[in-house]
């Protein structure tokens, strides 16, 4: 054959290959895809030492933000201690080096002593970075290019909370969405990617702030919902495009701080105290209006997590307490295969790779458990330094995030 008629053979079949998701695409929001915690990457060991580290670097202040990834770079937020200053920073995930770094001033507010002034996961995409800085005063959503520099600000008003800010924006096709369920002021809202103007805002109830970033399911081809949890509405399922809510279902009494996930085809989440009563409920989906009493699946009440958000593998629920209890869970069912002790605090939620579960205690331990139907502690690694953050996975690498630090490892 002619080299002419090979190379345009060629670049025929390789136009008609399906598109490929992009190694960048990985980890650009909380929890990453959809907000499971699931990946696939290769090469991230079990096991480790602090020798074993790529590279570890220190961060300007503290946080339990979660780093986002695009392509070659890495963006983590970070806080001082007292509140007066935000630090965002663009780091080179070859060697941890700084590409940029921005500071915000911020007046001082109170906070939970357990949150942080940098705990809002930032989302990322091939054109900018959104970053939520949440404040009593004045709230607002940023974008930036990959150089760092301001491309829009969108006003996001006063965020009135005791315990100061925690739900992370997520991205549905051009849209920014926000989750804003406050203890005054109540709403979401979705913003447009490329110029920051505000397309639709839904109006909510307002009892006690919601933590929680919402997921992403399909009840129906080409008819997308965004689900969310809270203490004023439950479980609600909301039409991204317009922002028309589709059905309630009043089953929390306390706050939600976990995120809510899809399990099985089932839609899982939390509520709970710092004084316990903590619970999970599974809900069928579908339905319109008020489904309270027609779509609850199934409803669990011992060694529940408060602030770490369920994992979902397969037909398996793990759930990770904040007391270092796990529980492997039959999703479809909710029967309950193994409850055991891993040890330690937890606030920062548990990701899945492959077939074993990774998740950072506040006492600066890894542990890896096996994702079966048997529990299995595959490995206990060190991490130099406490956590509430969660890991983070792109290009075959995992990130770790301690209060002060960020590693590297893998790859």
């Amino acid at each position: 054959m002619h080299q002419g008629s090979l190379i345009a053979l060629l670049l025929l079949y390789w136009s008609l290959l399906p598109a490929q998701p992009a190694a960048a695409q990985e980890w650009t929001r909380f929890r990453g895809p959809n907000g499971s915690g699931l990946c696939e990457a290769s090469g991230i060991p079990t096991t480790w030492t602090e020798k074993s580290f790529n590279w570890r670097v220190e961060l300007p202040g503290t946080g339990i933000s979660q780093p986002v990834v695009w392509g070659s770079r890495i963006f983590v937020l970070s806080a001082a201690a007292n509140g007066s200053e935000r630090f965002l920073e663009c780091r080179r995930v070859k060697d941890g080096s700084v590409e940029w770094a921005r500071k915000f001033p911020c007046a001082p507010h109170s906070k939970h002593d357990r949150n942080t002034f940098a705990t809002i996961t930032p989302a990322v995409d091939a054109d900018r970075l959104y970053v939520i800085l949440s404040a009593p005063e004045a709230s607002k959503l940023l974008a930036l290019d990959p150089t760092g520099k301001d491309v829009w600000s969108h006003d996001l008003g006063p965020h009135v909370s005791r315990h100061a800010g925690g739900a992370s924006p997520v991205l549905f096709e051009d849209l920014v969405v926000i989750t804003n369920e406050l203890d005054e002021g109540s709403f979401v809202a979705a913003v447009d990617r490329k110029t920051g103007e505000r397309r639709w805002t839904t109006s909510r109830k307002s009892t006690m702030a919601a933590y929680g970033t919402p997921c992403l399911f399909e009840n129906s081809p080409g008819k997308p919902e965004l689900v969310f949890t809270s203490n004023a509405h439950g479980f609600y399922g909301l039409d991204p495009r317009t922002g028309a809510v589709t059905w309630e279902a009043a089953v929390f009494d306390k706050r939600t701080v976990s995120s809510p996930v899809v399990a099985a085809g089932l839609l899982v989440g939390t509520c709970g105290s710092g004084g316990g009563g903590n619970y999970i409920v599974a809900m069928k989906p579908g339905g319109k209006g008020d489904v309270t009493a027609t779509h609850l699946a199934y409803k669990l009440q011992k060694s529940i997590p408060y602030v770490p958000t369920p994992l979902a593998r397969g037909d398996l629920l793990f759930l990770w307490s904040d007391k270092g209890i796990v529980s492997c869970v039959e999703a479809p069912t909710g029967s309950i295969l193994w409850q055991e002790r891993v040890g330690g605090g937890y606030s920062g939620s548990p990701i899945c790779i492959g077939d074993r579960i990774y998740c950072m205690s506040e006492e600066g331990e890894v542990p890896v458990i096996a994702a079966s139907r048997e529990f299995k502690i595959l490995a206990r690694n060190p991490l130099g330094e406490g956590s509430r953050s969660t890991p983070a996975v792109a290009g075959g690498r995992l990130y770790l995030r301690s209060y002060t630090h960020l590693i590297s490892i893998g790859g």
